[in-house]
């Protein structure tokens, strides 16, 4: 096969990985009753020191997505917010126990997906893999910033 369509073929794989690793993260989302951008900021939030306008930054979202998708949170008593202690002008945000319920939920899923797919490859497949994804998104972020 020539190298170009050698390119071609690992490119279409990768999109169909890509495409199919998305999807799986939808359906882990829908079958916790949650979107993934809800998902993303319950993650967040579980990892202490939330700050929404850090979040909007990280995610290139706006402040105003990060509200909308922070009040369906906290309206489904997943999220709750109090006063901080020394400013107070400042919410401190924390995982209701059905948040940490729910986040647990989606961990246990995510964790027989990666049993059932990821590990019966082997730690050697696994180490390619990584090295050989790591290399490639070390090149497209260089090439991207060119």
């Amino acid at each position: 096969m020539p190298r170009a369509n050698a390119s071609l073929a690992a490119i279409e794989s990768l999109q169909r990985l890509a495409e199919l690793f998305a999807e799986r993260r939808r359906q882990l989302a829908r079958e916790a009753g949650l979107t993934e951008a809800q998902w993303r900021m319950l993650e967040e939030v579980a990892a202490k020191d939330f700050l929404p306008s850090l979040f909007a930054r990280r995610r290139a979202c706006t402040p105003a997505a990060v509200s909308h998708t922070l009040r369906q949170l906290l309206e489904a008593d997943l999220v709750q917010t109090r006063i901080g202690a020394d400013d107070g002008r400042q919410r401190i945000y924390g995982l209701t126990s059905r948040g940490r319920r729910t986040l647990a939920r989606l961990h246990a899923r995510r964790a027989r997906a990666i049993e059932s797919i990821w590990k019966p490859l082997g730690t050697r497949d696994l180490a390619a893999f990584t090295r050989f994804s790591n290399a490639l998104a070390e090149r497209l972020e260089a090439y991207s910033q060119e």
